[in-house]
């Protein structure tokens, strides 16, 4: 006779994010390998149960899925401090009870929609090099500390010395990430590559 697995119990705690209105709530659970970001309730209805879940709390604004936490961004007319504990637990049951997370083929269907839109490949073949090296810089020194703000920063284009990168999750419309993109990785990319003279950001 098969014995029950007892399942570990899903530990959460929140992290602040430089964005006021976006909070991280990280668990000791992989919940998606790589990065979903919802701001759309139309994109979450399609591909993501969790998010479509949390997009049915009247607070919520958008998920944003990465690794082991849920980037939430609330509606400005909330206070953290009256919701952050329904959310926190809204999150933890939904984990423990092992509802799904994101659907298969969202990864695919992203990269097919960014290959459509030509956004990973928006550059010449003489800057392919260069391009190569802005992306490696970006995902090993930009990514990871960005990532631990609840965000998420992909490159997206090199045209005449101007790079543009997209800022998700928390990053998206936080009021420091202008301040981080200038100072920060303007700053280390220009010094790295001396062809990039300016680096701007649209929102994911």
């Amino acid at each position: 006779m098969d014995t029950p697995t007892t399942k570990s119990p899903v530990l959460l705690y929140t992290e602040q994010t430089p964005n006021p209105e976006s909070l991280k709530f990280v668990t000791n659970r992989m919940l998606f390998k790589g990065t979903a970001d919802f701001r759309e309730e139309e994109l979450a209805r399609e591909w993501s149960p969790m998010a479509s879940a949390m997009f049915d709390l009247p607070y919520v604004k958008g998920v944003y899925i990465c690794n082991n936490f849920v980037t939430l961004t609330k509606e400005f007319n909330y206070a953290w401090e009256d919701i952050m504990l329904k959310a926190k637990e809204y999150i933890k049951n939904y984990v423990e009870e092992g509802g799904k997370i994101v659907n298969d083929g969202f990864v695919e269907a992203m990269e097919k929609l960014e290959a459509e839109r030509g956004a990973s490949y928006e550059y010449s073949e003489d800057d392919a090099e260069l391009v190569k090296k802005i992306k490696d810089l970006i995902d090993t020194y930009v990514k990871p500390a960005v990532e631990m703000d609840g965000g998420n920063i992909e490159f997206k284009r090199f045209d005449k010395g101007v790079v543009t990168v997209v800022l998700q999750g928390s990053c998206s419309g936080c009021p420091s990430s202008s301040v981080t993109l200038k100072s920060g990785i303007e700053g280390m990319l220009k010094r790295m590559v001396p062809e990039v003279t300016e680096v701007v950001a649209e929102m994911g």
